[in-house]
């Protein structure tokens, strides 16, 4: 008898009875929500829930039923509801599945059954208001998506220069402290500058205008950046007419500064003054050996401005030798980086390619287009201790085909059980895959399975079939890679697998899977 995987996704609980267009029945409706059976399952005690509401009630461990003890039928062990003892039950969903229904949403006229309501209606009526999880707002789902992109107070956006995330009402403050927001030099007009770097670029930018370093001495210019150099150089006597005073001022000692009889050395030029001879010697020799001081001095510091112009020419023209050179580094390290980045694109498109060359080469290995597949599964302890410690739960086999064209299958193992079978028995499941011709395939699946435990000694192979419930989800057309699974969660005891079985051999089994192709 085949069970839907207790694992199965199914996160909803009843339908509003609102929905139906006749009353309802009491017998479709969930003993706790209280609402029309969504996917129902029944207990050992006869009362139905939806498979939502059961395992809620009885994810902490078994729970006795409420509704036998308000119906005064409570009798142990039958009232006590437990995961284990509880079964789909498929003739109450078909029946719920053709009740009538309609769409509780202001202004929407649709109407159909449960299942078409369940399958194209609910949760995608354009009529429908849900809640903005940012503004708390009612919205319609319609518009759900032009409210979260353009209208939402509280959205989340992400800044198209710097990539940092903030909230709409930030967005002003953000562009006056973004790092890489786009700036426009009013000098040069330069545009998309980078406000990180536009400090820099006011610096370097050959048409912003400064002073003169010799500003302070008395040279009026204001310059650009790049001709500052011509500057200096077009300028140099000028700037030297502008120093020399305050070199005097500096070299010249005062005139009081020794005294009578005293020999006095000048700053730094090895120039000697004779001594005064006292109050004998006249004013007009005092004056005449001054003059020929003085001009001993502008003499040697003239020379010394001539070196040092020629000097600061020299250094110019290497400045400007190690600028070029610099800028043509600068122009082969952009050539270089340009093209490692163009290098690493090629390789990541080149592992991607090769990755899906590998994924469909393993495919290949061991794909099988008879609707017959046997798979081997090596290492069986370590991947059964990996079940029981709940690392890998559940493996799935390569894919197998009906044929080359048809459907498209593979197996679920759980190693360790699942559902009624968890941690006593082997459970074996058979999953419909999407493929690339189901549009020309015949739908629901309704092909006979069957499922095998190979005896490796070829005497009494483990045994399981089962014909698929054509209502059931789980052999409709997927519209995702891969439908629920359904098979056989008791498949196997464990205990079967112990000691020297046949069935393992070499720590490996063999399952085998049986399409029946009749009718195809």
């Amino acid at each position: 008898m085949a069970y839907i995987s207790m694992d199965c996704p199914s996160s909803l609980p009843g339908i509003p009875q609102s929905v139906l267009s006749v009353p309802m029945e009491n017998k479709y409706k969930c003993q706790q929500c209280h609402q029309v059976l969504r996917k129902p399952v029944q207990a050992q005690c006869g009362h139905r829930f939806c498979v939502h509401c059961f395992k809620q009630l009885t994810s902490s461990g078994p729970k006795p039923c409420e509704a036998c003890r308000e119906e005064e039928i409570y009798e142990e062990p039958f009232s006590i509801l437990n995961s284990n003892e509880a079964f789909p039950d498929n003739a109450a969903g078909r029946e719920i599945a053709s009740l009538p229904a309609r769409c509780l949403n202001e202004g929407c006229v649709w109407t159909g059954s449960i299942k078409e309501y369940e399958a194209q209606h609910e949760g995608r009526c354009e009529l429908e208001r849900v809640k903005c999880e940012a503004c708390q707002n009612t919205i319609l789902l319609s518009e759900k998506d032009k409210h979260n992109e353009r209208e939402c107070e509280e959205r989340t956006l992400n800044c198209k220069y710097c990539k940092t995330s903030f909230n709409f009402k930030e967005i002003k403050a953000h562009d006056e402290i973004c790092p890489k927001f786009p700036l426009q030099c009013k000098d040069c007009g330069k545009k998309k500058i980078p406000r990180e770097k536009f400090s820099d670029h006011s610096k370097s930018c050959a048409k912003s205008k400064s002073a003169c370093p010799f500003s302070d001495v008395g040279c009026k210019h204001v310059i650009e950046n790049g001709k500052q150099s011509d500057h200096e150089h077009s300028s140099t006597m000028e700037h030297l007419r502008l120093l020399l005073p305050m070199v005097l001022s500096i070299a010249v000692p005062p005139s009081d500064a020794s005294g009578p009889g005293e020999w006095q050395e000048d700053s730094g030029l090895g120039l000697y003054r004779a001594p005064e001879e006292g109050v004998s010697m006249g004013s007009g020799a005092a004056a005449s050996s001054q003059s020929m001081d003085l001009d001993k001095k502008v003499k040697a510091l003239e020379n010394i401005v001539c070196v040092l112009n020629r000097e600061v020419e020299r250094s110019a023209v290497t400045l400007e030798a190690f600028a070029h050179q610099h800028r043509l580094d600068q122009d082969k390290i952009e050539n270089l980086s340009s093209k490692v980045r163009q290098l690493e694109r090629t390789i990541d498109m080149r592992d991607l390619k090769l990755s899906e060359t590998e994924q469909l080469v393993r495919e290949l290995q061991f794909c099988t287009f008879d609707g017959i597949f046997v798979w081997k599964i090596s290492d069986f302890s370590r991947r059964r201790q990996d079940a029981v410690a709940s690392r890998t739960p559940a493996m799935f086999s390569p894919a197998f085909y009906s044929s080359k064209y048809g459907y498209k299958m593979c197996l679920r193992l759980y190693l360790n059980g699942d559902g009624t079978g968890r941690g006593t028995h082997l459970s074996l499941f058979f999953v419909v895959m999407r493929g690339k011709c189901d549009a020309l395939l015949k739908w629901p699946f309704s092909q006979k399975v069957t499922l095998m435990l190979l005896d490796q000694n070829n005497r009494e192979h483990i045994i399981d079939a089962f014909r698929p419930d054509v209502t059931s989800t789980s052999f409709q057309q997927p519209i995702s890679e891969m439908n629920i699974a359904s098979g056989c969660p008791l498949f196997c005891p464990l205990a079967r697998l112990a000691g020297k079985s046949p069935y393992l051999r070499e720590d490996t089994i063999f399952i085998k899977a049986i399409v029946d192709l009749t009718g195809l």
